[in-house]
């Protein structure tokens, strides 16, 4: 078993991944800004009220970690039509050097369908509302990976489809070749039980396969 740092821990993916993460046999330390109001409680769960853009904060959450996994969102609402969004990539590049400084070298980072190069797979009819909508997240999205491709670390990109808050089903399709890719939906729960499935499993190193249903 692992000791797991997951990186936006309080909502979400993240929270989702750190309940998976528990259920698995893991050590977890959750980060995120309002890590204390993070509802779950485990002996094997340490809560660190951090920053993902501070390097000091990141520095000190990566101390006696395996693997980290970042689940970053940001809140639904006219920043996300209208920007700028800037997380993603600005918390990337604190990430990915704090990690390389540290010896850390298992990264899993969630993106999303539509970010780099599976943004070419987006059909025709889905194109417009998804610039209008998530535009300005996905471009952010786009240089977060980028930057975890240029870096000497173990990564492995995720690309959920349309989220849902359905129950883990473990019926996911991995689609790994970008002629596979597509847009479809799947559970933030099966997006968490994916992503806990990496920190063992190193057959998808430098891969950013998309996961739907």
């Amino acid at each position: 078993m692992a000791k797991i740092l997951v990186i936006g821990a309080s909502k979400g993916i993240g929270l989702a991944t750190v309940k998976r993460a528990l259920d698995c046999g893991h050590a977890v330390r959750a980060m995120a800004r309002s890590a204390g109001q993070i509802p779950l409680r485990h002996e094997s769960l340490e809560k660190v009220t951090g920053d993902a853009l501070k390097e000091a904060d990141v520095a000190a959450a990566l101390t006696g970690i395996d693997a980290v996994i970042q689940a970053l969102g940001v809140r639904a609402g006219p920043q996300m039509i209208f920007g700028p969004i800037t997380l993603f990539s600005k918390a990337t590049r604190v990430l990915v050097p704090a990690m390389e400084a540290a010896g850390v070298t298992r990264l899993i980072s969630v993106t999303g369908f539509g970010a780099g190069d599976s943004r070419a797979a987006i059909g025709c009819l889905q194109y417009v509302p998804f610039r209008l909508l998530l535009g300005q997240a996905y471009d952010d999205k786009t240089i977060q990976e980028a930057v975890i491709k240029d870096s000497t670390l173990d990564w492995t990109i995720v690309r959920p489809g349309v989220l849902t808050n359905g129950r883990r089903s473990g019926r996911y399709r991995v689609l790994v070749e970008p002629a596979q890719w597509r847009n479809g939906l799947i559970s933030r729960a099966d997006v968490a039980d994916f992503l806990v499935k990496q920190i063992d499993d190193d057959s998808l190193l430098h891969k950013a396969p998309v996961i739907v249903y």
